[in-house]
């Protein structure tokens, strides 16, 4: 996605407070979207326990959301390309946290659903608009250091968002329960609404700018056929009606794939799937990226309905520690990725796979016995390898990338990388649930599926570019 805006003002222009709030605007609707993209690791259990819908509901719920995330978040950056940033991002805002009242007012799983669909599609409005925003806001020499701020504010509510998420379930403020997930986006979205009202800097867009509207919908479509196809097989033993879904995604993604040769303005550029390193890129990050989204699902699911834990305990013994892996590494891979190119990525898979056997002999050994002091190092590890690949995989994809296909590259990656979160949440979630009376068998056998996928991609590393572009990361 490029930008074709040009600010009401020059950066120099705004007040150095005025900056500093602008980013915090920015940040806070990031923390907003990471929060909300995976308090339902932790909440699914509380969730289909109030309102039913059984293992259909745990899946939707973890998909539904970066369903709607990735495959509109293309079209959300080109909607602010053609009416404007600050216009957006106030609509996204606004529907993101009317969105969060449905889903906290939801009397039903198909309720719910929904919401969360209108939640992720109204994200995917808001969220592309920030770097757009703080490039037009902060002098080119204080833009780096504006960026810089994003892994520490998003490491920190990576690790405290399930831990606070955990602690309203557990204390149940108001009687709300997991209502309150939700419902607390009410107090920060409508603050955050009112400040951003008052700070973004005006832009008029240019309505030049085109939009594959045929393209999205064919890719949300085929998505939508896909999970659904997933879910519903797992739920009701493959029936006809699933294999349908799987036939209907199959031919929509090629209708898909057709529609971006075709297409003016197509949401991937027809040559960068010429490029090895980024169809190379592309395939290992979807793979990956699907494997460990449906892990972290399937180790919350395990921990409170095999092990009996709360959602606190959930969160210390399994999400935390996940979250402070991915933290150390991707600050050290900031570092790192320089001199060690795609080496890096292949030392962050196979530390993930490490990771996972670990736990997998832990639970094969001892079953729903075992200790949570093995299963937090464990976590630990997995984080590590996850946080090596999340900050290498799609800078090494792009290192080869021509500049004019640089921006159309990282959109589509970024959303790819949505859309593999969906799949993910559905697929592993799948092998898991097939026998959800004997969590400790369904556990070993999806921690083997998602060691297999990544040992699969290991094998891809060599297919990638040597390097990332220089300071691209």
């Amino acid at each position: 996605m490029t930008s074709t805006l040009a600010p009401s003002a020059p950066a120099g222009a705004f007040s150095p407070a005025r900056r500093w709030a602008v980013l915090a605007v920015i940040l806070a609707a990031e923390v907003l979207d990471l929060i909300d993209a995976t308090i339902t690791n932790l909440a699914a259990p509380t969730i289909t326990a109030s309102l039913g819908g059984g293992p259909s509901l745990v899946q939707w719920l973890g998909a539904s959301y970066a369903l709607a995330l990735g495959v509109l978040l293309v079209v959300g950056g080109r909607l602010g390309d053609r009416y404007g940033r600050r216009r957006v991002f106030l609509v996204g805002l606004a529907g993101f946290t009317a969105a969060s009242l449905a889903c906290g007012l939801a009397v039903s799983p198909t309720m719910l659903v929904a919401a969360r669909l209108v939640q992720g599609a109204f994200g995917a409005l808001l969220i592309p608009q920030g770097f757009g925003i703080l490039g037009a806001v902060f002098p080119r020499d204080q833009i780096g250091t504006a960026f810089s701020a994003f892994g520490p504010v998003l490491g920190l509510s990576a690790v405290g968002g399930p831990v606070l998420a955990a602690t309203l379930i557990d204390t149940d403020p108001f009687g709300l329960g997991w209502r309150s997930l939700f419902l607390i986006n009410i107090v920060l979205g409508g603050a955050g609404l009112v400040a951003a009202h008052r700070l973004l800097p005006r832009d008029t867009g240019e309505r030049a700018t085109v939009i594959d509207a045929v393209g999205s919908a064919l890719l949300a479509g085929a998505m939508s056929a896909l999970l659904y196809g997933l879910i519903d097989g797992s739920a009701h033993d493959w029936r006809t009606t699933s294999w349908v879904a799987l036939g209907a995604a199959a031919i929509l993604f090629a209708l898909f794939a057709r529609r971006q040769t075709t297409a003016p303005s197509p949401l991937i550029q027809p040559s960068l799937f010429r490029n090895r390193g980024f169809v190379s890129g592309l395939v290992l990050g979807i793979a990956f990226f699907a494997a460990v989204a449906g892990l972290l699902y399937v180790i919350s699911l395990f921990l409170q309905g095999g092990l009996g834990y709360s959602p606190l305990r959930t969160a210390l013994t399994g999400s935390a520690p996940v979250a402070v892996g991915i933290v150390i590494a991707s600050i050290a891979c900031h570092r790192l990725i320089g001199g060690l190119g795609r080496t890096l990525i292949l030392i962050g898979l196979v530390t993930t796979l490490v990771g996972t056997l670990a736990l997998w002999a832990a639970v094969h050994v001892s079953g729903i016995a075992v200790s949570p002091a093995v299963i937090a190092p464990a976590a630990l590890v997995i984080g590590l390898g996850m946080g090596t690949c999340f900050g290498t995989v799609y800078d090494i994809t792009l290192g080869d990338v021509t500049p004019a296909e640089a921006g159309s590259g990282s959109g589509s990656l970024t959303a790819v990388q949505q859309l593999a979160n969906a799949l993910g949440a559905a697929a592993v979630t799948t092998v898991y649930l097939h026998a959800p009376d004997q969590p400790a068998q369904a556990m070993t056998t999806s921690l083997l599926v998602v060691a297999a996928i990544t040992l699969a991609c290991c094998g891809l590393v060599r297919l990638l570019p040597r390097a990332a572009q220089p300071g691209h990361h």
